[in-house]
Order: structure tokens, then sequence, then C-alpha cells
């Protein structure tokens, strides 16, 4: 994808977000840096487990939606497509409230796989949870 900055992040956000899990979750891209790729989500109740706390599913949709996200910026959307095919999360702080961001950076970019790292943090920097997502690159 030839896009990059602001042009990319607007991208993102106006043709991706929409209709998806991610706009029911609020999540927004915020920083495209390098390889990286950085979302946000609002922690609060459409996100809380009945604890009242951040639930592990929507962290990891979160980690899973950037860093497959991020995989679509290395391919051919006309002739390729992403499909996650393996997420492993540790979950190592909980939250209630507020920010958390998640962080994509790629270990390996291949011609049929893509693997990556996600670091997701809350407002203060601290780690949240890590994840590790394989992404598959199929033709259309």
């Amino acid at each position: 994808m030839k896009l990059q900055g602001k042009a990319l992040i607007d991208y993102l956000n106006d043709k991706i977000v929409p209709n998806t899990l991610m706009q029911s979750l609020d999540i927004r891209f915020i920083k495209a840096e390098g390889q990286n790729l950085t979302a946000r989500m609002p922690v609060n109740n459409k996100v809380h487990q009945p604890m009242g706390l951040l639930h592990g599913g929507a962290t990891a949709a979160l980690a899973e939606s950037v860093g497959s996200t991020a995989s679509h910026l290395f391919v051919d959307i006309n002739t390729q497509e992403i499909r996650g095919i393996e997420l492993s999360i540790n979950h190592l702080k909980s939250i209630k409230k507020g920010m958390i961001y998640a962080e994509a950076t790629p270990i390996h970019i291949g011609r049929t796989t893509h693997l990556w790292e996600i670091t997701v943090t809350d407002e203060q920097n601290r780690m949240i949870a890590h994840a590790k997502l394989t992404n598959i690159v199929l033709n259309k």
C-alpha cells in the first residue's frame, strides 16, 4: 500500500474499521511508523468482564486487529488477503478504565506467512498484555 502517515491512518479508520468488530469496540488506528502499526481502544463497560475489568477477549481482539491490519499493508490487496491462523496472548495486568494501545512489530514478513509481536500498554506505558500473531497470505 502506497499511503503513508495521516493519509494511511485515515484510510484504515475510514475504510477498514467501519461495520466490523473494530468499530463495535471503538478501535482506532493512531500511528503507522516504519513497519509498525499502533491502534487504541477505550476501556469501559463495553469491554469489561463481569468483575468490571478489561475482558481478555477484547484485548485479544485488539491485538489481532492491529496485527492483521499491519499484514494488510504488506500485500497487494487486489490479489491477496490476510487470515490470522494463530494468536497467543499473555494477559499481564488488569485495568478498569482508560485507554489501551496495541503496537504491532514484525518479527517475520515472508511471502506466505507474517509473524507479529504485539504489545498492549496502558496510558502510563505499562504492559497490559503481550501477544504473538501468525497470519497467512492467501491469493483471492
